[in-house]
Parts: C-alpha cells; structure tokens; sequence
C-alpha cells in the first residue's frame, strides 16, 4: 500500500531581524511571495498526499489573498512559539492519519523536489531523518571577551536544514509529551525528537537550501536564484474549439457574453489550455491531455484555471520559475480588446505572475480558415521559464 505523507509549511512567525513591513514569509523573491513558492514545492510532489500550513493570527488576509486559490485545507494558527506551531500542525493532520511527515520553514524558499525526495527515502528507512551539511569552515568556541578557547573538531559536525521527516504518530506523541512536561524550548523537531529517545538520522541536504533570516539575505538569494536559474527554456502551445450552443465564452479565466459558446470537455477556455501546453513543453513534461485526459469524468466542466496552477506548480517543483507568459487569440467575435486586461490579470493571478509578466494580443484571420468562418476561436501561446541547470544537461 502506498504510505500516505502529509507536510506541515511553518509560516507563523514574525521575521523581525529580515527587516521591511511584512513578515519575512509574505515577502516577495523573483516577484513571488516565499511562503507560496514553499507550499507549491509540496502541492506539486506526487508523493505528498496532504500540505497543511501553519500561520500567524494576524496573517489570516494576507494568506487568503495570496494562497487562498491553492487546494489547501484550511491553515492552523500557530502559538507562540515553533514548538507550539509545530503541534498545531500535527494535530490538525490527525484527521487523515498519514504514515510520514515532513515539517518545513517556509522560509527556505530554495528547497527542492529532489530535497523532498531524500527526505522521504530517508524516513522510510531510518523512521526520522533530517537533511544535513558538512561544516566546512573551522569552528572555534570564544569566551565571553570574544578570546579563543578551543578548536572544536568539525568531522562531526552538521548544519541542519528542513525538511525534516518522521513517522507521523512518533512525532505527535513526543510533540505531545514534552507539552505535557512543560518543555518548549526546542529549537526544532530533531532536538524534540532526541530528547523523545528517538534516533534520528542525517541525509544529504542541499547548500542552495538557505533560510531567509535578515535583510542581507534576501539580497544575496534575488541574486544568487536569478544567477542559477541559467536554463532558459521556452514552449509554444495551441488549442482550439469549436462554437456550439451557450451565452457565452471562457477565454483566459473570463467569462464573456457571446451567442454561443465553446465545445470541449472542460471549459473550453482556449487561451489558458494553449498556456498550459506552453509551460509543458518548456519543461517536456508532456501536454495537457496526458495530465488531464478528456476520457476522464472528473474534468467534465472543470475549470481552466486548475489546469494552469498545476502547470505552474510543476516548474516550482523543479526549482524553477515562469518568467513570462504570451498568448495570441484567433477569432472573429467576440471582440477581444475590451477583455484583455481582465484577462491579463486573471492569468498572472493564477500563476502567481506581475502583470507585466502576461502578454494578450488579438488578431482575426481575415476570414480565412474555420476562425474566419466564425466556427471557432484558435489560441496560440508561449511560455519562458527559467529552470536551474545540472550536470550533465548540456553536451
């Protein structure tokens, strides 16, 4: 039986040394908020089943505005501490008893799917692990007038990152105990989890896989993401649909009046499927249909706008970004120009975009072909992301 892992985003604290108005996990990075790219490297994992996010009180608007469109349960408020957020968490998941899960800052913004999927290897075989890095510089311990006392040894030592990952019911019975004794001063779950008796082992962690704590490290991370994100691809897509009965069109996540209406199994939205291969075939990950089959009933009317968040979250999940979406729209009628900001900004809010990253332009085909004839409408697209570059991508 496939084992059921869940993962808790913590975003509930307040970031005060990363400096600015807004806690450190609703600032933007690569025009993205960094608690949405954390929760999409889970959404799009195919082997996480559930992601509960944790946040502060005070948060609950600015999570909606910019999560509330993810398909999320609905997030848990954290306590006052990490320790009490955590436990938040891991009782709100008590309802779908998953076998695994892993707990994530959600400022580390440069975790990867490969990260993920260390993580979990590693739970499944040792029962709790944590990522982990080599100290490479020398460690020295100072007196209280900053005067060296000792060289430490640093063969053994290791900086810990997250995600860390246990069996689920093992972490809630220790978070549990040591609420029940009074003990809220772990700094993360691995140190609960010793203090529990439990043997935690380390996996390979990932150097990119920094946590945003001051001013100076977002600076160094906008820098560094754009340097690395050096594999610039770009896909083309294109659908189309014929007219049939209705009162009106979807095109590009807006519902326009028209005297009939589109074919297809889902919305027929034209403009957002054509996007949808684009970014599919920026990362050869196949096309629309491969992913949403129109033999499938559950997409029967379904809207357009899932499509086009699943798209997005595969790039999040390969460590990448979309940097710009275009899309040309064939048609005699209905009359574009009047909807196309609407839809520019229907479509950079779905992909987590600024609007000046959507491009929607209109042409007739001089009443040329099956779109001349007013039979349908054509949507031809293309999509820029910027992937991270591995060894052996390029020969």
């Amino acid at each position: 039986m496939t084992a059921r892992i869940a993962a808790i985003v913590l975003a509930g604290g307040r970031g005060a040394r990363s400096g600015g108005d807004l806690p450190k996990q609703y600032r933007e990075l690569n025009s993205e908020p960094i608690i949405l790219t954390s929760l999409r490297l889970f959404l799009g994992h195919p082997q996480i089943s559930c992601v509960q996010p944790v946040i502060h009180p005070d948060d609950r608007g600015r999570y909606t505005s910019i999560a509330g469109g993810l398909d999320l349960p609905p997030p848990v408020m954290g306590g006052s501490t990490r320790q009490d957020s955590v436990l938040a968490g891991l009782d709100a998941l008590e309802r779908m008893e998953p076998d695994f899960v892993l707990v994530h800052d959600s400022a580390r913004p440069f975790a990867t799917a490969a990260l993920v999927d260390r993580a979990i290897a590693a739970v499944k075989a040792s029962g709790a692990a944590i990522p982990a890095l080599p100290v490479t510089d020398t460690v020295k311990e100072v007196d209280a007038h900053e005067r060296v006392s000792r060289t430490i040894d640093r063969a053994a030592l290791r900086l810990i990152q997250t995600p860390q990952a246990f069996v689920y019911g093992t972490l809630l019975n220790a978070h549990r105990r040591a609420a029940r004794e009074g003990r809220r001063d772990f700094t993360d779950d691995a140190a609960l989890a010793e203090w529990a008796g439990l043997t935690v082992t380390a996996f390979a962690g990932d150097a990119d896989n920094i946590k945003l704590t001051t001013a100076e490290d977002f600076v160094r991370a906008e820098s560094a993401r754009a340097a690395g994100l050096d594999d610039i691809r770009t896909g083309m897509g294109f659908d189309v649909h014929a007219f049939g009965d209705g009162d009106h069109v979807m095109l590009g996540g807006v519902r326009i009046a028209h005297a009939h209406g589109l074919k297809g199994h889902s919305d027929a939205d034209v403009v957002l499927h054509a996007l949808v291969d684009a970014i599919l075939g920026a990362l050869g990950d196949g096309d629309i249909g491969a992913h949403f089959p129109p033999s499938d009933p559950q997409w029967r009317g379904a809207s357009s706008d899932r499509f086009l968040r699943f798209a997005i979250e595969r790039v999040k999940a390969r460590g990448g970004i979309v940097a710009h979406l275009d899309t040309t729209i064939v048609c005699e009628a209905p009359k574009i120009g009047p909807h196309r900001d609407a839809m520019r900004a229907r479509i950079a809010d779905v992909a987590g975009l600024s609007l000046d990253r959507v491009a929607v332009k209109a042409t007739t085909s001089e009443g040329l072909g099956f779109t001349g004839r007013g039979e349908g409408i054509a949507a031809y697209a293309t999509a820029t992301v910027r992937l991270r570059r591995t060894i052996g991508d390029v020969r």
